[in-house]
């Protein structure tokens, strides 16, 4: 099966309306489908560019800012529900920064298809970042979707650094990692590229990462943006250097791949490594202590 993914290196924007936001998302869109995108892949944090529809005092505050966009959740469901329609994609909606109870968010990457479902991954793990705004909390559930085709995992940014949770989507059936992130320094965007490459290749899949890209200085959230979209595939024989199939720089808006799923499967038997069946490898009894050895 052949599939078309994008990943977005999304330069931020500051609307004023939420019809602008609209309207420049429709056209990206329709630019990555027209190009042969049939998933598509936008980065965490994309609800803070709605932040700038406020004044000043609002859009500045970090936590107002927060308050603030709950207004407009219905019409980004609204919006993605309708280009995921529209196009014939899978529209992964970077991620909302959703109020859950007095005072909490969480941190919910949106799945959208064009059959109308609406899936969503919360963010598991928390950056000190997060952590340090004492409003968000972490999610509660790993999910894996099956999307008559292909099934899809999500790891939000910091997520994809833990490998544990990837394997398990991986053994739920997924071959698809999608990526939302955003980083605000060139280490950040190392870590989470490095997580990526590690859990191609860890796992024998794809993975798909989106980022933010510029400076928002209006944003206490977007203020900083560092690193490259990319797509990565495994690190093994018959695949490219460093398993990057597609990649994102400059003024380039979207990575854009086709991807050939049943090849995961079909090039195993014939793999230079095999992490991926070997994985258990490393769960031997034997191996769970370990012996200290001093002179």
């Amino acid at each position: 099966m052949s599939l078309g993914v994008a990943a977005a290196r999304w330069p931020v924007g500051e609307p004023l309306t939420f019809g602008d936001f609209a309207d420049r998302i429709r056209a990206a869109v329709g630019h990555a489908t027209e190009s042969g995108a049939r998933v598509v892949v936008l980065p965490e944090y994309l609800s803070l560019e709605l932040a700038a529809t406020f004044d000043d005092g609002v859009r500045a505050d970090l936590l107002g800012s927060l308050a603030a966009i709950q207004v407009h959740r219905e019409a980004w469901i609204d919006l993605f529900s309708g280009v995921a329609r529209e196009t014939g994609a899978v529209v992964q909606a970077g991620s909302f920064l959703l109020a859950v109870d007095s005072g909490r968010y969480r941190n919910r990457a949106d799945l959208f298809t064009p059959a109308g479902r609406h899936h969503w991954q919360d963010k598991l793990q928390l950056t000190g970042f997060e952590k340090d705004t004492g409003v968000i909390e972490p999610g509660d559930e790993l999910k894996v979707f099956d999307l008559d085709g292909p099934s899809v995992g999500i790891a939000v940014c910091y997520d994809v650094e833990f490998p544990i949770q990837v394997r398990a989507q991986r053994e739920a059936g997924a071959r698809l990692i999608l990526v939302p992130s955003c980083t605000d320094t060139e280490t950040g965007a190392a870590r989470v590229r490095v997580g990526c490459m590690a859990r191609a290749l860890e796992n024998r899949c794809y993975v798909v990462r989106s980022v933010t890209a510029g400076a928002a200085h209006w944003s206490p959230w977007l203020d900083l943006n560092a690193g490259d979209a990319a797509i990565h595939g495994p690190i093994d024989a018959g695949w490219p250097d460093e398993g990057l199939i597609a990649t994102a720089t400059g003024d380039t808006l979207w990575a854009i791949a086709e991807l050939d799923l049943e090849a995961l499967d079909s090039t195993r038997d014939r793999a230079e490594v095999g992490l991926d069946a070997d994985w258990h490898e490393q769960l031997r009894p034997e191996l769970a202590t370990v012996r200290v050895y001093r002179d």
